[in-house]
């Protein structure tokens, strides 16, 4: 058992507090040649294809924060224990190295985001600059429906030349632009996906309803994250959909083990954007045979818990909440 002195040393080093971007990094790629229509989804009951994974090896991607929601690097395989169900399961695979991932964002051009588009497509922007060369992006803007802006490109001057010009008007289509993007993913060429959403608020003109985008996000392996740029309480004059928008966002992005950041100043969209970027980039994935091989289609729940080394204060873990087994 290593000494208080030595945990004590470790611990410097596992505390991470996220106080720069990270490099930018111009990929190049090349750009669809087919001009991006309109997409508004068809309502479809989400259930009806599900996405389930192959249950040979369960991956969960894991962020572990500080009291201060600062991240924390540099634990090892011990200082994870995993459940499916409540039943302990032996972790087989265990990484915490930067792999390229499929990005999706989903930007808000309603109305109400008039006075706070240009700050929004500044914090796409430094997103899309946390970029790695093997790293692939879309877009996604919503006002009245959702629309496709940029299929699956590594260009970013491509999406900031997409974004310029969009003007914000009309209403809110959140859920629906979350569906697309769900969707879009489907084509993603890397294993690791994730989507970025910044809104104001909640939605007041959507096909589809909360229950069945929750739905959906159960049973797609993408980690979601969320922007809400909410003006302070105090201020607010909305309906009740655009009120009940933060815990809406919250819900959504906890189920597959992103977070949702509330933001009031729009000069800090920039900076959480890019802590978004760096959270993505320093999480652990445990994976995992499960001891249940029933092809039964069932949910299957996860729960990690954490040994932290000795002296480190109580910490946070982030993850999906479970899966759906594959059906016979």
């Amino acid at each position: 058992m290593p000494s208080a002195r030595r945990w004590s040393t470790r611990h410097a080093s596992i505390v991470l507090l996220t106080i720069c971007a990270l490099l930018t990094c111009n990929a190049s790629g090349q750009s669809p040649a087919q001009q991006n229509k309109a997409a508004t989804p068809e309502k479809k009951i989400p259930g009806d294809k599900r996405i389930r994974v192959d249950v040979d090896l369960v991956l969960v991607n894991t962020t572990v924060t500080d009291p201060y929601n600062r991240l924390v690097t540099g634990l090892e395989r011990e200082n994870f224990r995993v459940f499916e169900d409540s039943q302990e399961q032996e972790v087989v695979h265990f990484s915490s190295e930067d792999v390229p991932i499929s990005i999706g964002v989903v930007l808000d051009l309603s109305g109400s985001m008039s006075n706070k588009v240009d700050k929004a497509r500044l914090a796409a922007l430094q997103f899309f600059k946390t970029a790695n060369p093997q790293d692939e992006f879309f877009l996604v803007s919503f006002n009245d429906r959702a629309q496709l802006m940029s299929r699956f490109t590594s260009s970013v001057e491509e999406l900031q030349n997409r974004m310029m010009y969009a003007a914000a008007k009309g209403r809110t289509a959140l859920l629906d632009a979350v569906y697309l993007g769900l969707s879009q993913m489907k084509g993603a060429r890397n294993t690791k996906r994730a989507l970025l959403i910044i809104s104001d608020g909640g939605d007041n003109h959507s096909r589809y309803n909360e229950r069945d985008i929750k739905n959906f996000v159960r049973e797609a392996d993408v980690q979601l994250y969320a922007v809400g740029i909410y003006d302070p309480m105090g201020y607010r004059s909305r309906t009740s959909e655009e009120l009940n928008g933060p815990s809406m966002l919250a819900e959504i992005t906890e189920m597959t083990g992103g977070r949702a950041f509330p933001v009031e100043n729009l000069n800090d969209l920039p900076d959480i954007a890019a802590k978004i970027g760096m959270e993505l980039r320093n999480q652990y994935v445990l994976g995992y045979k499960p001891a249940n091989m029933e092809r039964d289609g069932k949910w299957r729940k996860i729960k990690i818990r954490l040994k932290p080394p000795k002296g480190l204060p109580p910490l946070n873990v982030y993850s999906r909440a479970g899966y759906y087994a594959p059906a016979k």
